[in-house]
């Protein structure tokens, strides 16, 4: 994709425009570039924006261009953490554009659900209702159009939910809270109960994740080991969220799960891709950096890269960096965690 009409470079702050020139190079290292795309996430969400917000937006904006899949996927989480309506039309030519990648279209209806603004709604119930959609798209913008539809309720305003170690914009709230304490096996029933709608299962999701941080909270194991079940499920998409919180809670009890759904040569790219990244976010548990390096030449080509950033993710917990981002003007491939 090009830059938008509205893109102009001109008088570009040159932190943003050296970070442009790496994310959207196809010469530079994949985990330098996604060591780029984080340092511009960390300006596109400041609030209030600054002069550097919108360029930042755009540059992400800008990698679409990539063939990387997996590039492509995190550019859309990126711009859906923003909270800020200028990444829309990007996401939305993304997420109609069917020649796209599935896993790229499902991020940015993903992304649409987490800015949740109202104007995205007839984009994603078209695409939720058309039979012949990818079902990945289409269960994501089911997800989606709930949460929008959440965001802007009544409803919203009058429940109470428990603090959130995360500044994430998840694709469903947690559970709210209620005048007895949140029971693990309750919310482990609504997590695995394929009759509800995926939106009601995410928050069941994202409340046990809650559940589960710090890890030294004792509930955290329980509600690890709930989340574990999630794997097994039907839907390749709540599967692959399931792998994204592990990555979230860096949670040593969730490595051999991740490990036997990155090994499953039968399971889905979306799925293992996410297990990979997850483990990468464990780099500092006995035995995962080889675990990761034994799929270096998998048969796909977004676990392959999803193992590049996954080392480079695992070097970075055991070096202690400060930062998972790139410093442009120091060469140190060093603000935040990838997705």
């Amino acid at each position: 994709m090009s830059p938008a009409p509205s893109d102009n470079l001109d008088g570009v702050d040159n932190t943003v425009s050296t970070l442009r020139t790496v994310i959207t190079s196809e010469t530079q290292p994949l985990a330098r570039r996604f060591r780029a795309l984080f340092s511009l996430k960390y300006l596109a969400c400041q609030q209030p924006p600054t002069d550097k917000t919108l360029p930042a937006i755009q540059a992400i904006a800008a990698a679409f261009s990539s063939p990387s899949a997996l590039l492509k996927h995190e550019l859309a989480y990126c711009l859906g953490q923003t909270r800020n309506p200028d990444a829309l039309p990007y996401l939305h030519e993304v997420v109609k554009d069917p020649q796209e990648d599935a896993m790229c279209r499902h991020e940015a209806a993903e992304a649409l659900g987490a800015l949740g603004y109202e104007s995205s709604l007839e984009i994603l119930k078209t695409l939720r209702d058309n039979k012949d959609e990818v079902e990945v798209v289409r269960e994501t913008c089911d997800i989606a159009v709930d949460r929008i539809i959440w965001e802007n309720s009544e409803e919203r305003k009058a429940e109470k939910l428990k603090p959130s170690d995360f500044t994430s914009i998840d694709p469903a709230p947690p559970m709210p809270l209620t005048a007895k304490e949140p029971s693990i096996p309750d919310l482990e029933r609504a997590l695995l109960d394929t009759s509800l709608p995926l939106f009601q299962r995410y928050r069941a999701m994202f409340a046990l994740r809650d559940l589960a941080s710090p890890p030294d909270l004792p509930t955290a194991t329980q509600a690890v080991e709930s989340l574990a079940k999630g794997l097994k499920d039907p839907s390749a998409l709540f599967r692959h969220e399931v792998a994204f919180v592990f990555g979230q809670l860096c949670h040593p009890a969730s490595v051999p799960s991740l490990t036997e759904t990155l090994s499953n040569q039968e399971e889905l790219g979306m799925v293992r891709h996410e297990a990979a990244e997850a483990l990468g976010s464990l780099g500092d548990v006995d035995g995962v950096e080889e675990t990761l390096k034994k799929f270096l030449n998998d048969p796909e080509q977004v676990v392959r890269d999803s193992i590049i950033v996954a080392l480079d993710m695992a070097e970075y917990e055991k070096n202690g960096e400060i930062e998972y981002a790139l410093v442009p003007g120091t060469g140190n491939l060093a603000a935040v965690p990838a997705a």
